[in-house]
């Protein structure tokens, strides 16, 4: 028996001259980096020379663009500037009509009269319909809808908001003590000592290395609160990550920490105000002098009159002037006839920055039709679905699991909480026109584009309970030999109604 044996590899020969032509190579190349990079700093130094006209600095733009920096975004959202920032949004939501108007609007859209929860499990519907039901009476017992109506506010004027999962003996609930407890964003900050230089320590929030948070360091009061001022700096709680839910808008990647919401409208509510009290000042100024006196004679030749001397004149007078003098009466004239215009303009674009339309910042939908009302509301009830999306990742799926282990415990039902499928569902948002939704909705059910399902769920209810009620109710009406309601609810719609408000 014989063993083939691979033959070896061959090796290739290098001409001579080989070697010293790679060095001359390699020693170009280094030259031709070292050029490059030189030439790099070199317009580095003389200033940018792009192609981009927004990447220019030039006399015109340089004022404009001169706060434009290259912060982090840690560094750029530091302790001091959200402070500030969540003072001064504070203060315009509780000033300014508006203000407080576009975020309690935002916050009741939103949270509406409260989630609904729905358990999916199909071989036992007897145990969902128990954990929905104990779960509604809890979420009402410790006030769940108001408490997510404060943290949708808190988003918007404060940037942020905190939720602790905590255990509360007083919870009129006797299966689950379980509570949720707001934080202020001030509470959460890190140790007043001095600057924190770990990386993975972000005002009061401690971080791993891949940005997963650990810990939340909670002050134990208000730090503008009377008990709060000059609190020793230890008097703090480091609660585990599991029993916190932070809520923000991340906008940056990195971002550990939120900003409010209404920032870039905050320079516009000045405006606003500005703007108002100038024309109102205007108005009192002219309204303040009902007539002058005035002569076009000489002075020596007039009639002595005592300068910013005042008169008072009774009602359906009848009176002289002094000799050579007339009487002449303001006009109340406005800083700017466009005042109106002015106003509908600056909360076009303070509501912009928060997905609202202006009708609904407003409170007025005068100007709108019924095209691009309903147009604009798509878009804003497209913007409340996801921050409702949001709101249950981060906040409602852990307070629900938490709640279903507490339950399943006390009621000695054993449950796996991460394994038990639920949805939430929310109040539905109403059809400008009814008549042609209905017909809508009546076309899709039929060619089955849609389920019951998904048609109950846009109302907020639960299509199972839904159905069962008419099966209740359709049982009762046959029983009382009375009129079923009709198969086909588009038959019943006349055409003219449905055929209106086309535009």
């Amino acid at each position: 028996m014989s063993t083939a044996l691979a033959p070896a590899p061959r090796r290739s020969r290098a001409p001579r001259h080989a070697a010293p032509r790679a060095a001359a190579a390699s020693s170009v190349r280094s030259s031709a980096i070292a050029t490059a990079a030189a030439a790099f700093n070199r317009g580095f130094q003389r200033g940018v020379q792009a192609r981009y006209d927004a990447a220019e600095t030039t006399p015109d733009n340089r004022r404009h663009w001169s706060a434009a920096g290259w912060l982090s975004p840690d560094a750029e959202a530091s302790p001091d500037v959200r402070r500030t920032l969540r003072a001064r949004a504070r203060y315009e939501v509780a000033n300014n009509s508006y203000a407080r108007g576009i975020v309690l609007t935002l916050a009741n859209d939103m949270v509406g009269t409260g989630p609904a929860l729905q358990v999916r499990l199909p071989d036992d519907p007897e145990l969902c319909a128990a954990i929905e039901r104990d779960f509604e009476t809890w979420s009402q017992a410790i006030g769940l809808p108001e408490k997510l109506r404060t943290v949708r506010m808190a988003r918007a004027q404060d940037g942020e908001a905190f939720a602790l999962f905590v255990v509360n003996p007083r919870v009129p609930f006797d299966a689950v003590a379980l509570d949720l407890q707001l934080v202020e964003a001030d509470r959460v900050c890190g140790a007043y000592d001095a600057a924190d230089e770990d990386p993975q320590h972000v005002d009061g929030i401690r971080y791993d290395r891949f940005g997963n948070p650990l810990f939340y360091r909670v002050l134990n009061h208000h730090p503008g609160s009377p008990w709060g001022l000059g609190e020793r700096e230890d008097s703090a709680i480091e609660y585990p990550a599991s029993a916190v839910a932070h809520l923000f808008r991340e906008d940056r990647p990195g971002q550990h920490r939120g900003v409010p919401e209404l920032t870039p409208a905050l320079p516009l509510f000045a405006q606003l105000r500005r703007y108002t009290l100038a024309v109102l000042s205007a108005a009192e100024s002219a309204a303040d002098f009902a007539a002058v006196l005035y002569t076009d004679m000489p002075p020596e030749t007039a009639a002595d009159v005592k300068p910013l001397e005042t008169i008072a004149l009774e009602r359906n007078l009848v009176t002289t002037l002094p000799e050579g003098w007339k009487m002449g009466q303001l006009d109340a004239k406005q800083p700017a006839s466009n005042y109106a215009e002015f106003k509908r303009e600056i909360l076009n674009e303070i509501a912009r920055c928060l997905n609202i339309p202006f009708n609904v910042a407003a409170g007025n939908s005068s100007g709108y039709n019924y095209a691009s009302g309903r147009l604009d509301h798509q878009v804003y009830f497209r913007s409340l679905r996801v921050e409702q999306d949001f709101t249950e990742r981060r906040l409602l799926d852990p307070l629900f699991r938490r709640w279903l282990r507490e339950w399943s415990l006390y009621n000695n039902r054993p449950l796996d909480a991460a394994k038990v499928p639920f949805v939430w569902y929310w109040d539905g948002q109403e059809h400008v026109d009814p008549n042609k939704e209905a017909r809508a909705q009546a076309v899709r059910l039929a060619n089955l584009t849609t389920t019951l399902s998904a048609e109950y769920a846009k109302q907020g209810k639960d299509w199972e309970a839904e159905v069962r009620q008419i099966a209740k109710e359709r049982a009762l009406l046959k029983a009382l030999d009375l009129p079923q309601p009709g198969a086909d609810p588009g038959d019943t719609l006349d055409d003219e109604s449905a055929n209106s408000n086309e535009d």
